[in-house]
């Protein structure tokens, strides 16, 4: 199998650097051959190998777009046009459906293009069509396969591969192409991006952001129902957990909708955070809750766990500080019809923790159901656990009409660690927050590698009972927390 291979490749070689004489032209800058009809058709003989010559570790070129590209900052599509050459077979016209599934995978795959064309062009009609091949896998008969071949003897078509003259344009390639064309050479290429609704969301680096705006235009291009590309141009604020943005191409409308494990949310990409990536996340978390269960959203921002949370059955608390965040999230529970089991609030994380968390909790632990709180801020959630601290005292359990026997809660929290030990990190620095050693108390998730060296983890436990009522526990004379009027009940 690898000598084929071998053999195949050297013949790919050799039909790019010693063109058939009637082709030569094409490739030694010679006059342009003149013909009727748009392509050149000459019967095909065995390709003398290359056995003897060393394997080249470069591309036949066929996917490469013209060297005069490189450098371009202002897109020109034309700019991109040129003609190469492609092995094509004779297929009779009534046994062209049949045989088209079996050439599958030596049939010329290419952005915009039809792999059947007319024998003679788009000027008439004949009895033949042509299959473009793909001259990485075919240039002579010998290498189609014995399945491919047995069907070409059923179709009674001889294995003959002829020559045709193809015109590769702009809408022919694909993103990472055109962009490995235009860079400089031996540059990182960005051709990924997030996708969030009708935008996609780049993070240039230094080297690329002069053609920003060409790679912005190439993304609307190629990738259908993105109207809007926009490259972020500082880190998130920590505040709000929104960033700055530039829009390189498209419209600029930020407002969009998306669909997230069956449901549907709405922001403005702008000025809230959004992080397609985190949807696996989002439903793992989740999928731990019962019907009944109460979550606890401390930075809820849009509502990826709220909603979800609601929709299962659950009674959720969500928060978050941003006024956009809080304005979405009212309006994608409203949205997703769960407004009636989601109560709002626009307040710090740690001022919810120590109000109105703290004036529902004993009710809330006293009953059966399962109390979770859900910290999802990477970027400083795990300093917010020392809003546990003290938090009840012993007797307002039983002021509730327990029976002092509560359910602590669980809490899932959220962390960025740049250390070679992420999970040891986390759980230092929780351990540190609440005053209380996690180590061997607790379970720690990777979620996601956010950038070379930075990790984001979630670190899960139940709250121990010397945090929740600390010092309380000797001393239960503190009062009640007043009600926040920041606090909104969703109509």
């Amino acid at each position: 199998m690898i000598r084929g291979e071998v053999r195949r490749f050297f013949r790919v070689l050799a039909y790019y650097h010693n063109p058939p004489p009637v082709l030569c032209h094409l490739y030694c800058g010679g006059p342009e051959l003149t013909s009727r009809r748009n392509f050149v058709r000459v019967h095909s003989t065995l390709l003398t190998p290359m056995s003897d010559q060393e394997v080249p570790t470069h591309d036949v070129g066929l996917y490469k777009a013209p060297s005069g590209v490189r450098g371009m900052t202002c897109l020109d599509r034309e700019a991109f046009a040129q003609t190469i050459t492609v092995p094509v077979i004779r297929i009779p016209k009534a046994a062209i459906h049949k045989l088209i599934k079996s050439l599958k995978k030596v049939a010329l795959q290419r952005p915009g293009l039809k792999r059947v064309i007319n024998e003679h062009g788009d000027e008439e009609e004949s009895e033949h069509k042509l299959l473009l091949l793909d001259p990485t896998r075919v240039t002579s008969s010998d290498d189609f396969s014995e399945e491919e071949s047995a069907a070409l003897k059923v179709a009674n078509v001889p294995h003959d591969i002829f020559r045709h003259e193809l015109k590769l344009t702009y809408d022919n390639l694909k993103t990472d192409e055109i962009l490995r064309a235009v860079l400089p050479e031996g540059q990182d290429v960005t051709s990924g991006f997030s996708r969030v609704g009708h935008i996609a969301h780049l993070n240039l680096r230094d080297h690329q952001l002069p053609y920003g705006k060409l790679i912005g235009e190439v993304l609307v291009d190629k990738n259908p129902g993105i109207t809007c590309v926009v490259n972020k141009t500082n880190t998130i604020d920590s505040t709000y957990r929104n960033f700055q943005m530039e829009v390189l191409a498209g419209d600029n409308n930020m407002v969009t909708k998306v669909r997230e494990n069956g449901f549907h949310f709405e922001f403005d990409f702008s000025k809230v955070y959004w992080n397609p990536r985190l949807s696996t996340e989002h439903e793992r978390v989740v999928s731990m809750f019962s019907r009944g269960d109460v979550i606890l959203d401390v930075f809820a921002g849009v509502g990826p766990f709220a909603v979800p949370a609601a929709r299962r059955g659950c009674t959720v608390l969500a928060n978050d500080l941003n006024p956009q965040s809080f304005h979405w999230l009212k309006h994608n529970c409203q949205l997703n019809k769960v407004n009636q089991k989601v109560t709002t609030f626009n307040m710090d994380g740690r001022e919810f923790i120590r109000g109105p968390v703290r004036e529902r909790l004993p009710a809330l632990l006293s009953g059966d159901a399962t109390v979770h709180f859900v910290m999802n801020l990477p970027a400083l959630a795990l300093e917010f656990l020392d809003a546990f601290q003290d938090l009840l005292v012993p007797q307002s359990i039983k002021e509730e009409g327990g029976s002092g026997k509560v359910r602590l809660p669980k809490v899932h929290c959220y962390g960025f660690s740049k250390e070679d030990d992420p999970q040891k990190d986390v759980v230092r620095r929780a351990s540190a927050s609440l005053g209380f050693e996690l180590e061997g108390l607790c379970s720690v998730h990777n979620v996601r590698n956010v950038a070379p060296n930075k990790e984001m983890m979630c670190v899960a436990f139940t709250l121990p009972s010397e945090v929740l009522y600390g010092k309380n526990a000797e001393n239960s004379e503190e009062p009640a927390a007043k009600r926040p009027k920041c606090e909104e009940q969703l109509d």
